[in-house]
C-alpha cells in the first residue's frame, strides 16, 4: 500500500506527452521518474511541426473530425502553459494554397465544421517543437523530475520491468509512448494506435512570414529552420533533412517512431493529457 505522499511515479516516453505529465505530476508533489532510451529530442515529437491546430486537424484527419470541441479545449490551455515556460507561440494562422477544386473542397469541409469557408485559418497556431520540447525537459528537469535511459517492457504496481531487464519499484506508470507500444501488452488502449509516417525537409527561412502554408499533400512551416512535411497513414517513420544552398545534400534517415506521439495535433492536447494523467495518477493513489 502507499500513499499519495510517498507514490513513486513512473512515466514512459520524454515526448511532448510525456515531459508535460511528468512536469504537473513533480509540481503537483509527487515523485517522478521519466524513461526514454532516446537521447532528448529524438523522437516524433522532436520532429513535429509542432501544430496546435484544431481546424486543420479535423479537415484534413477523418478521425479527429468527430473530436473538433476537444481540440479546441486543448488548444486553450497552451496560452498559459507555455507563456509559463517562456516557450512562444505563433498565432499566424493556417493559409490555403492548392489548385480551385482542391481549395473548394476545403471550404466545404469548413461550412461542415461549422466554420466560415476562410483562406487563412487563424485560430489554428503553432510551437517550435524543438525549442519547446528542450524548455519542457529544462523545467521538468529543475522542478525535481528524474530522467533515466531505457524503455519500458512491462509494467505491475510494485515492479515496473526495462527492456534491459532491469526491474524497479513504481507504484503507478503513466505510459507517454505513443505508438511505440502499441501491442496493447502494457495498456490494451495502445493496440488502437496507428502511427503516421512523416517526411520531412529542412531549409533555410527565406522570409519572416510566420503563417503556416497549407497545400495538397504538405505543409511548410516556420522554425529553427524551414520545415515543410506530409505525413501518411504507415507503419513507419522517415525523415529527410536538406542543408540549404545551391549545392544542398540530402540525407535520408529512417527510423521507427517508437517511444513518441507522431500526431502533431496530438502535442496541442499535451497540456490536457497533462491534468487527466494528474487526475488519473492521484485516483490510483485514492
Amino acid at each position: 500500500m502507499y500513499s499519495a505522499n510517498d507514490a513513486k511515479i513512473s512515466v514512459a516516453g520524454a515526448g511532448a506527452f510525456g515531459l508535460a505529465t511528468a512536469l504537473r505530476l513533480v509540481r503537483a508533489g509527487l515523485a517522478v521518474t521519466l524513461f526514454d532510451p532516446a537521447p532528448p529530442g529524438d523522437n516524433a515529437s522532436g520532429v513535429a511541426a509542432g501544430m496546435l491546430a484544431p481546424i486543420s486537424e479535423a479537415l484534413f484527419d477523418p478521425i479527429s473530425r468527430d473530436h473538433l470541441a476537444l481540440m479546441r479545449r486543448a488548444r486553450d490551455l497552451w496560452p498559459d502553459f507555455a507563456e509559463a515556460l517562456a516557450i512562444p507561440l505563433s498565432r499566424a494562422g493556417v493559409r490555403i494554397e492548392g489548385s480551385d477544386s482542391w481549395r473548394a473542397e476545403v471550404a466545404k469541409r469548413l461550412e461542415q465544421l461549422g466554420v466560415s469557408p476562410t483562406d487563412v485559418i487563424d485560430e489554428d497556431w503553432r510551437l517550435d517543437a524543438r525549442p519547446a520540447l528542450a524548455a519542457l525537459r529544462a523545467a521538468a528537469e529543475e522542478a525535481g523530475v528524474v530522467f533515466e535511459t531505457g524503455a519500458v517492457a512491462a509494467f505491475q504496481p510494485g515492479a515496473l520491468t526495462l527492456a534491459d531487464g532491469r526491474v524497479e519499484a513504481f507504484d503507478v506508470l503513466v505510459l507517454a509512448t505513443g505508438p511505440g507500444v502499441r501491442d496493447g501488452r502494457i495498456a490494451p488502449e495502445t493496440a488502437a494506435l496507428s502511427p503516421i509516417k512523416g517526411q520531412l525537409l529542412r531549409a533555410t527561412l527565406l522570409d519572416d512570414e510566420a503563417v503556416v502554408v497549407r497545400g495538397e499533400g504538405g505543409y511548410p512551416a516556420a522554425g529553427e529552420a524551414l520545415a515543410g512535411e506530409a505525413g501518411t497513414e504507415l507503419d513507419d517513420h522517415a525523415s529527410v533533412d536538406v542543408e540549404a544552398g545551391a549545392d544542398a545534400a540530402a540525407d535520408a534517415d529512417d527510423a521507427d517512431a517508437d517511444g513518441a506521439s507522431t500526431s502533431a495535433s496530438r502535442s496541442a492536447e499535451a497540456a490536457e493529457e497533462a491534468e487527466a494523467a494528474e487526475a488519473a495518477a492521484r485516483a490510483a493513489l485514492a
